[in-house]
């Protein structure tokens, strides 16, 4: 009789385990975003700021911008949060999304061991030092996980005419994982890589590697963001969605870009003045 009571006692807990989040469905988004702005800790400050003022809670899946659009095309997310301008506005165009607003951006920067051994510290031409690295056979490391960040490496490699694919595996390093694991994988090697100013400074395991090339027009970084289109998937959150957009591009969302800070230092410039 215990023994039933006991089954019992848990198959109550378990229904009221699988009723209570159907009840707050109504009050959630799914946004699919960058591991970039996950991992630097910025919807850890913007996104309670947005539940408190409107009750609505966001659900962020971070992956890669690639894999991101992925499942918004797949109408698995109401929202995209990306930062590879070419492939949102490609998003939009074939009809997966409702239009694309500017939110901020910042830039990348190119990071490596001390010891720089292609000698390109300081350097503010990313193409020549991604040149020099590929002539010195330094270690490289690249997300390989078709990221926004992977996307303007790639693009970075297509100007400096170096075929990685023939380097893969050797000083070329493709770890096919996020922004914080390819850091980590760098100071464990020494090597180079690519990043966003964003998780570069919110990083705590920096090791050896330093900032050694920056301020190069071709490093500009800005993220959109997108609904997901209503008209392609009935079931999307349009009203919750593009709620969360319209605080987003606001003066008040602007601000809480605004005040995040590591050690002083902002981490994404907000501009959604410009979609006017």
């Amino acid at each position: 009789m215990k023994r039933l009571e006991t089954t019992l006692v848990s198959l109550l807990f378990f229904a009221l385990a699988t009723i209570t989040p159907l009840k707050a469905s109504d009050k959630f988004i799914t946004l699919a975003s960058t591991t970039s702005t996950q991992d630097s800790g910025f919807f850890s400050h913007i996104l309670p700021l947005f539940e408190q003022k409107t009750g609505i809670q966001v659900r962020v899946v971070a992956v890669g911008t690639g894999q991101a659009i992925r499942i918004a095309q797949n109408g698995d997310a109401d929202v995209l949060l990306v930062h590879h301008k070419p492939s949102e506005l490609n998003f939009v165009e074939r009809g997966y999304g409702v239009r694309r607003f500017d939110v901020m951006y910042n830039d990348f920067v190119i990071v490596g061991d001390k010891s720089d051994p292609a000698q390109i510290s300081g350097m503010r031409d990313a193409v020549g030092a991604l040149k020099k690295i590929a002539q010195t056979k330094s270690s490289f490391v690249s997300r390989g996980d078709q990221s926004g960040t992977h996307k303007k490496e790639l693009e970075l490699w297509k100007r400096a005419k170096v075929d990685t694919e023939n380097h893969s595996g050797k000083w070329y390093l493709e770890i096919g994982s996020g922004m914080g694991i390819a850091l980590n994988f760098s100071a464990s090697k020494d090597a180079y890589t690519l990043s966003d100013r964003g998780t570069w400074l919110s990083f705590n395991n920096k090791g050896n590697l330093n900032l050694l090339v920056e301020g190069d027009k071709n490093l500009f970084n800005p993220y959109g963001v997108i609904l997901v289109n209503p008209m392609k998937f009935p079931h999307i959150k349009s009203d919750e969605g593009q709620l969360f957009i319209d605080w987003l591009i606001s003066e008040e969302g602007q601000a809480a870009i605004a005040s995040f800070r590591k050690n002083g230092e902002l981490l994404f410039y907000p501009n959604a003045k410009s979609n006017s």
